[in-house]
């Protein structure tokens, strides 16, 4: 172990997305272990105050920027030894609702970021998606299992694809090019500072239960799904970082806990001690006309445990418990000081 932290410590990390709810805490992680970081990210959907408290550290230069630019990733790539490609369209809203940037963003800015990483022999991890995975039967989800996505007519799926092209073109770097490139599939990651603006599940049902409103359960409810505390999914990228064998291989990384929605909805109100009814909406009114779902999905972490030994760390409750403290904070900060206003 400490053979490989002395490892880590000489290097500097690029680390795309930097600003978004994982991307930050990469960083964070990074930044702890004494490393070099360099974060890019144009704040589309990352928050600058994801980072505000990092921009002191005489480790980490943060750009806004996007991964479009070709110049500044250029630039930023000549200086790295390791880039974690984090930088996507993500969320559900988001995707159904913007399917032209959505595709645009994912494959033309890997594009952008494998050319730039292999000019200058980056290491590459590379971030994709149980998504991938779409209508897929074959329960848990194995990372060579064929993969079944529903017709080009449902924008639901140009996310699933677009990462699809995204691990096929990376993996044909490696295979053509020598790149040393790893793929990882992120399976529902959770915690403190992600948003529920795009559609995240469970920061959505936290703020609504926190602030007294109709807790809204998108279909019947019925659908299960397992989901990772952000801690456990950041040890898990810089695990594979340390190993050369994870390179021109695919690795999920999920959580155990398999759960329904419908149960998410009643921990979360229960946690947050509160009387919001909960409600089931059509899936056609949340989204739209022929959007479509899968029942479960659930991951085989076997690959990742036999590699490198990881294995998630925090429970389902304890993740909801800190995600619940962490918005309640955020809630009464947000509220002005009563004697302030009233000078």
């Amino acid at each position: 172990m400490q053979e490989s932290l002395e490892e880590m410590r000489s290097r500097t990390w690029l680390v795309t997305g930097a600003a978004g709810f994982i991307g930050s805490h990469l960083v964070e992680s990074l930044l702890w272990q004494g490393q070099q970081v360099l974060g890019l990210d144009n704040l589309s959907t990352g928050r600058m105050d994801n980072v505000e408290h990092l921009l002191q550290e005489p480790g980490f230069r943060f750009t806004r920027a996007d991964v479009f630019n070709e110049v500044v990733l250029d630039r930023l790539a000549s200086e790295a030894d390791v880039v974690v490609h984090l930088a996507a369209a993500v969320g559900v809203k988001l995707i159904v609702e913007r399917p032209v940037h959505t595709i645009e963003t994912n494959i033309r800015g890997t594009e952008n970021v494998l050319k730039a990483s292999l000019r200058y022999s980056c290491r590459v991890l590379l971030a994709s998606t149980s998504e991938v995975y779409g209508k897929g039967a074959r329960i848990p989800f194995h990372e060579d299992d064929d993969v079944l996505l529903g017709p080009t007519c449902r924008s639901r799926w140009a996310y699933a694809a677009s990462k699809m092209i995204d691990e096929f073109l990376g993996l044909a770097y490696h295979a053509e090019y020598g790149l040393p490139l790893t793929v990882f599939r992120l399976f529902n990651t959770i915690g403190p500072r992600q948003t529920g603006a795009y559609g995240m599940v469970v920061p959505r049902f936290v703020g609504q239960a926190l602030r007294g409103e109709e807790i809204t359960v998108y279909g019947d409810g019925s659908q299960r799904r397992v989901f990772c505390d952000v801690s456990d999914a950041v040890r898990g990228i810089l695990a594979l970082a340390e190993y050369d064998e994870a390179v021109g291989s695919v690795f999920n990384i999920g959580g155990e806990e398999e759960v329904s929605i419908l149960e998410l909805a009643e921990r979360i109100r229960e946690g947050a001690a509160s009387t919001s009814p909960i409600v089931k909406v059509p899936y056609e009114e949340a989204y739209a006309p022929g959007f479509e779902d899968m029942q479960r999905r659930l991951p085989n972490t076997d690959r990742m445990r036999q590699l490198t030994g990881w294995a998630p760390r925090i429970s389902l409750p304890e993740i909801l418990a800190r995600i619940t403290d962490h918005e309640k904070r955020r809630l009464v900060d947000a509220v002005p000081d009563r004697t302030h206003r009233m000078r």
